[in-house]
């Protein structure tokens, strides 16, 4: 049996401290499970800059084994990311099974972000979803369900007119700090970051008009991505710092000290990073304004980024439907069973007759024809709620039992 679990810490339950650390350490921890605990079937790690989730496919051979698995998971989460087990814990949702389908749809969907509706995520979830791949650690159950996080994340923003919006993380930063910049076509603006976030912020920075744009990187990639951006390459932080009126941080591999800041000079740095670019102490430095992440999440206006009703209904729906197709898996498979054991049965009689392998083809597609449209009508009846009229239709037609699932354990065995 297998068993769907959601570890998440987000802006809604986590400091950004707590949510800092796992990002460093936690990663590693989740690849080391499905290494070496035999309950582990699969893992897949997302890691944002306003949360921490773990999508875990369990093996659960004994009842209760999901809340031994939480347990070991938290522990060595804790123990990578240095943080004390109680206060993870105290910082941790745990979702099972539907739970945890759902919150993955939601979260795709934009609707847990805090920008409502962002578009960042979805690319982000697609990409925990390779790196899962690349790691080896992802399953199939965990590609199915984190593929169709996708497809309705799409849905979401197709049918309720979210895309286009340009909701991100990095407008809402801009957004707030447009308060301190009085023209942003004269800002000398330096971006230290040569990622797909890097690429993100100067798409925002320059919709906000800005023309004066340089590029740090920590890596030594910023030639590269001047050149493929149009910006002016920076091959000296500290004097690129010393020109630059606003700072933009985005990257995984530096982090800016005090030092390297004159004081008096006014100068706006804003932090995007996580783990974080910039030492707290640049906040206190004399002329220098510093806008993290956790100014942003405590101060956002977030009443005017609240997403749809729809959207939720959207989300809900289809978490519902790929549950019920978990739920209609069992009784799918007895019925194809039933109907693929009387192929065979006929296709041996037929062969001993000396029958061509056109006849053997053409039988074969009978059964795939035959069996499509109960299948179809099976999910369908899954979704009403109606399987217990498959069971038992199954059961008197072709005397075949199917149990009764528990929907949690049931979203998550294979259909088939």
């Amino acid at each position: 049996m297998l068993v769907l679990l959601c570890l998440t810490a987000n802006h809604r339950n986590a400091s950004l401290d707590i949510l800092e650390r796992l990002s460093i350490g936690a990663p590693q921890a989740t690849r080391a499970l499905v290494d070496d605990e035999l309950f582990v079937a699969g893992a897949v790690v997302l890691a944002t800059c306003n949360r921490f989730e773990a999508y875990l496919d369990i093996e659960e051979p004994l009842t209760g084994a999901d809340v031994v698995a939480v347990e070991s998971v938290v522990d060595a989460m804790a123990t990578a990311s240095d943080i004390p087990v109680d206060h993870l814990r105290a910082s941790l949702e745990v979702h099972h099974g539907s739970d945890a389908v759902a919150h993955l749809f939601a979260v795709t969907s934009g609707l847990e972000s805090i920008v409502v509706g962002e578009d960042e995520i979805s690319g982000q979830v697609r990409r925990a979803l390779d790196a899962a791949r690349e790691e080896g650690t992802t399953s199939g159950e965990l590609e199915s369900l984190f593929q169709k996080a996708t497809h309705t994340s799409r849905g979401v923003r197709n049918r309720i007119g979210l895309r286009g919006k340009h909701r991100s993380l990095v407008r809402l930063a801009l957004e707030m700090a447009s308060t301190r910049v009085a023209d942003w076509s004269q800002a000398n603006v330096l971006v230290v970051g040569t990622g797909k976030y890097a690429a993100v912020t100067v798409d925002a920075v320059r919709a906000r008009g800005a023309i004066n744009i340089g590029v740090f990187s920590p890596s030594g990639r910023a030639s590269a991505f001047a050149a493929r951006y149009a910006l002016a390459p920076r091959e000296d932080f500290a004097e690129a710092a010393a020109l630059a009126d606003i700072v933009i941080t985005c990257t995984t591999d530096a982090v800016v000290h005090a030092n390297a800041f004159v004081p008096g000079r006014r100068v706006l740095v804003i932090d995007l990073g996580l783990p974080r670019n910039v030492d707290p102490e640049v906040g206190q430095v004399d002329g220098v304004d510093l806008l993290d992440l956790e100014t942003i999440r405590l101060h956002a206006p977030l009443e005017q980024f609240r997403a749809h009703d729809d959207a939720r209904a959207i989300v809900g729906d289809a978490a519902n439907e790929f549950t019920a197709d978990r739920l209609a898996g069992p009784a799918i498979t007895a019925l194809r069973q039933e109907v693929l054991g009387v192929l065979d049965t006929e296709i041996a009689r037929a062969r001993k007759r000396g029958a061509s392998e056109e006849v053997e083809s053409a039988l074969r597609h009978f059964a795939g024809v035959l069996l499509h449209s109960p299948s179809v009508r099976i999910r369908e009846l899954a979704v009403e709620g109606r399987l217990e009229e498959v069971r038992m239709a199954l059961q008197v037609l072709h005397g075949r039992t199917v149990e009764e699932p528990d929907v949690d354990d049931a979203v998550w065995h294979h259909a088939g």
